[in-house]
């Protein structure tokens, strides 16, 4: 079972998922250019941008809440570089100072028997935080590459338009959404690709909106980033 909301923290979603209670689970997260906190019963974890999908094997009845930040918002929150967490799934006692890791552990613990109540204690950790830290000096370029992936331009294009080289924005986009900006735009535009196909559209149409060149254009990179294919994922 799995759910989710928008969180009140900005650029954020607050989701739950339970495993079913019998027999091995198995979850394809895919990569979406965002980080998570999340709560895995009992501990919580930090989950770093991804590049391509990242498999689960959940144990039966394993429960889930975690809060999802935006593209180049998770750095703001755990205060390490995203490209640092590429690909991998920490602990938040290796980011944090370890008394306030404790804190937010226990509290977490405490608040597990209601998940909205659970999902509120990260929220209100994650605007603490948010609150705190000194505003990002990029955080207005981390905003245009976001738009500016997505709508398809060059990257020359987005360096130009925000008045600095390709090779800086290349070293910005590293720590902001752990990858570079071509990266991301792949990301991104297979995750809107994706979502059209499970609300119905064909896949050939999916290909045009989205901005492939063709239905084999969109075969390959959604396979190249999920390991499946997209009939597979829309099943």
């Amino acid at each position: 079972m799995y759910g989710e909301r928008a969180s009140r923290v900005p650029d954020a979603v607050l989701w739950w998922s339970t495993s079913p209670g019998s027999g091995a689970a198995e979850r394809r997260v895919l990569p979406d250019g965002c980080m998570d906190v999340i709560w895995a019963d009992g501990a919580l974890l930090v989950a770093g941008p991804d590049t391509a999908a990242h498999v689960v094997a959940d144990r039966p009845g394993a429960r889930y809440v975690g809060l999802r930040f935006g593209p180049g918002t998770g750095p703001v929150v755990f205060g390490v570089p995203a490209h640092e967490l590429r690909d991998r799934r920490v602990p938040l006692a290796d980011l944090w100072p370890g008394a306030e890791a404790r804190r937010l552990t226990e509290r977490a613990g405490e608040a597990a028997d209601s998940g909205p109540c659970l999902g509120a204690v990260l929220e209100e950790e994650a605007a603490r935080r948010l609150g705190a830290a000194p505003r990002p000096v990029d955080a207005a370029l981390v905003g245009a590459v976001v738009d500016g992936v997505r709508a398809g331009l060059p990257v020359a294009r987005i360096a130009a338009d925000a008045g600095i080289g390709e090779r800086r924005l290349h070293r910005r986009c590293l720590e902001a959404f752990g990858y570079g900006p071509r990266t991301l735009g792949r990301i991104l535009r297979m995750n809107r690709a994706v979502d059209l196909a499970r609300g119905g559209m064909p896949f050939a149409t999916v290909a045009a909106v989205a901005g492939y060149a063709d239905q084999a254009h969109l075969s390959r990179e959604v396979r190249s980033l999920t390991g499946v294919t997209l009939g597979a994922l829309t099943a």
